[in-house]
């Protein structure tokens, strides 16, 4: 597949690296990752990710049904409120973890990764029940602005392009959707934040806009430290269908506290939850030079105890740092095998910003 989103020309013209990511061609980085990372931080910048799949369900029996479909628990929310959740199968395994908001009583949209679309897309249809539509709009673009000044930024560039939304009064975890504006107060950097969703040829004038305001252009490789720093974790990485959200550190995504309410894979994270597990995610902290990575073994005095799921050199703390799956908790001091010489690392608790 050779897919490309409606700011393609926009990365060309700004001389942006593209690769090829799940099919789409999107941007690496901008000329320099290092800098799009400490814009995020500091200033602001923006992403393309209008690879993201968004999927509106509707219906009497839309609530009732993404209750006995996900992990966390929609009933809870309050009007455009969103929740991050999982997407299990019967083994509790992740089959895709997603932001899921509530816009009315019989009224939710998902946004889920690009990478699981298909499959995700399959299993809904699969469960699917009368009283329940599912629909994938695709005419639409998504952009996250994200950082301290992600706010003033995007205030102003829908100022400038008549857009009358107020982006200031959106609470953190809320969105708002207006004349085929979708904006949610959400993001993946750690930073505050809104992902933004609107027609797709809107899309490149929002993006000039932004980048013409100082709003930093930033690409997947700043997404990914970024991401990392704060601790989130990556499909296909530090989630997949062989382990449970327990399992892979998000636990608080899973609500069990409705005894009525049985969702695909309780029975295994309600056991989970209760009585813990014998796989454990780990923050890793390597303390020498060296770059720790996916796939790398984790040591403790000499014993294998499990792999490293995503590991970065982190522009923040300028040291490697990484997710790890053992098979015992680790307190302190462990070993990172890099090119099968163990490097020493130390266990920190997340997200690796409270080191700054």
């Amino acid at each position: 597949m050779n897919l490309k989103t409606p700011l393609y020309q926009s990365h060309i013209d700004a001389k942006a690296k593209l690769v090829d990511f799940f099919g789409w061609q999107l941007p690496i980085h901008y000329g320099s990752q290092i800098e799009e990372h400490q814009s995020v931080r500091q200033a602001a910048g923006v992403f393309d990710v209008s690879h993201m799949t968004v999927i509106d369900i509707t219906g009497t029996d839309a609530q009732t049904w993404l209750r006995s479909m996900l992990t966390n628990d929609v009933a809870k929310l309050a009007h455009n409120q969103a929740l991050y959740s999982c997407l299990c199968n019967e083994d509790g395994g992740v089959l895709d973890d997603l932001i899921a908001y509530k816009l009315g009583d019989n009224n939710f949209r998902l946004v889920v990764n690009a990478a699981t679309r298909d499959k995700d897309i399959a299993w809904l249809n699969e469960h699917l029940r009368d009283n329940v539509t599912l629909n994938v709009p695709d005419a639409n673009a998504m952009l996250a602005v994200q950082g301290p000044q992600a706010q003033a930024k995007l205030a102003q560039a829908l100022s400038t392009m008549g857009i009358n939304i107020n982006v200031a009064e959106l609470k953190r975890f809320y969105a708002v959707e207006q004349s085929g504006w979708f904006i949610g107060r959400t993001g993946y950097t750690g930073e505050d934040g809104f992902e933004v969703i609107l027609p797709a040829e809107l899309a490149p004038l929002l993006f000039s806009t932004l980048t013409d305001l100082g709003v930093r252009a930033c690409g997947l490789g700043a997404r990914d430290t970024l991401r990392l720093e704060a601790g989130m974790c990556l499909y296909g990485q530090d989630l997949d269908e062989d382990h449970t959200p327990i399992q892979s550190g998000i636990a608080w995504a899973v609500d069990v506290s409705d005894p009525k309410r049985d969702f695909i894979g309780r029975d295994v994270l309600y056991e989970q939850k209760a009585n813990g597990t014998d796989v454990h995610q780990v923050a890793l902290v390597l303390q020498q030079r060296g770059i720790m990575r996916a796939g790398q073994t984790v040591e403790r005095s000499g014993s294998t105890i499990g792999k490293v799921t995503s590991g970065t050199f982190s522009p923040s703390l300028q040291k490697s740092i990484a997710l790890a799956r053992v098979n015992k908790p680790v307190v302190g001091a462990c070993d990172v095998l890099i090119r099968d010489k163990p490097c020493a690392a130390n266990a920190v608790e997340l997200p690796f910003t409270k080191l700054l």
